[in-house]
């Protein structure tokens, strides 16, 4: 049986964007019900012995969470495909070409984007990628040979292509490297743990869950400068350079979600909230002045839960789309 992330990710990727600032919905025609994608499971990451290759075919839609060796060939017409990759938190990807043999002047196309893109949406948003959205694409038939290896910035990163003629594929090696402080980050799975540091650095990182869940803030460190801590703020945090916002909706980029809370000011305790989104997000804006930290526990939200302790959750937005 696929696990629920599985499921969950078969019907994300039927509306994955196929070009270029634009969406298309990309079929599925070929993706086995047995293994609709390949996230692979820490038993099989074990069986790979220190040194040993992991290689298989690539689908036309695909995602993958090893490093290894993945070949695409066209058997028939494909005009729009799309492999995503994804990492633990603390891991980058590089996307290495090893053999490219594609038609680009025939309309052929092999690019690589560094996050995802989801029904037009980008993750990381462009308000909190280090690059422009053209600088987030490398595309083969304009670079040729020139750079023939790509990292990404967060945990996730994507590959869409186009391919006419049958027989005409391509040979990617992906390797995963470590991010001492993970920023934009995609969960791979519906419960977890996670502390997120901003050393003195002026940038927005978002933690994203595509799942409803419960959160659980534990820790909050903001204003943390030379042992002192910030007065705290008045009430809201309109206007304050460090907080952490809590974001919901449907969609996959966090500038285009709904608000549902903001902290900022230090504490150390307990702040617990129920959001039934399909996507629940953790910000943490930062103004590059201090130290912020903030750790978190989550687990995916039970239909029950909904009836328990009402007081601190939002259904009247969220819990509709569950």
């Amino acid at each position: 049986m696929p696990s629920a992330f599985q499921l969950q990710c078969h019907l994300v990727l039927i509306i994955l964007a196929a070009s270029k600032g634009e969406t298309r919905y990309l079929e599925v025609r070929d993706a086995g019900e047995d293994e609709p994608f390949l996230l692979l499971s820490e038993d099989l990451k074990r069986q790979l012995s220190a040194g040993q290759i992991y290689r298989r075919s690539l689908r036309c839609i695909d995602m993958l969470s090893i490093e290894g060796q993945f070949t695409f060939t066209a058997d028939q017409p494909q005009l729009h495909c799309a492999t995503f990759f994804i990492g633990e938190p603390e891991e980058l990807i590089t996307i290495e070409y090893d053999f490219v043999n594609i038609d680009c002047q025939g309309g052929d196309f092999l690019k690589v984007f560094d996050g995802w893109i989801l029904k037009g949406e980008k993750f990381p948003s462009s308000l909190d990628h280090p690059l422009t959205t053209s600088q987030r694409y490398v595309e083969f038939c304009e670079s040729g040979n020139i750079q023939r290896s790509m990292r990404s910035s967060q945990n996730v990163a994507m590959i869409f292509f186009r391919i006419h003629q049958p027989g005409n594929g391509f040979t990617v090696t992906v390797k995963k490297n470590t991010n001492l402080f993970p920023c934009n980050v995609i969960s791979q799975t519906p419960s977890g743990r996670f502390t997120m540091v901003i050393p003195h650095q002026h940038r927005n990182c978002s933690f994203s869950i595509i799942y409803p869940v419960v959160i659980k803030i534990s820790d909050l460190i903001l204003g943390h400068l030379n042992g002192l801590f910030l007065k705290k703020p008045p009430a809201g945090c309109a206007g304050v350079g460090d907080f952490i916002e809590l974001l919901g909706g449907a969609g996959l980029d966090p500038s285009k979600m709904f608000p549902l809370a903001d902290l900022c000011h230090s504490f150390h305790g307990s702040a617990q909230m129920k959001i039934g989104c399909d996507n629940t997000v953790l910000r943490m804006v930062s103004s590059g002045k201090h130290i912020n930290r903030v750790t978190f526990e989550y687990h995916q939200l039970d239909l029950q839960e909904t009836e328990l302790r009402k007081e601190n959750s939002i259904e009247e937005f969220c819990f509709p789309s569950i």
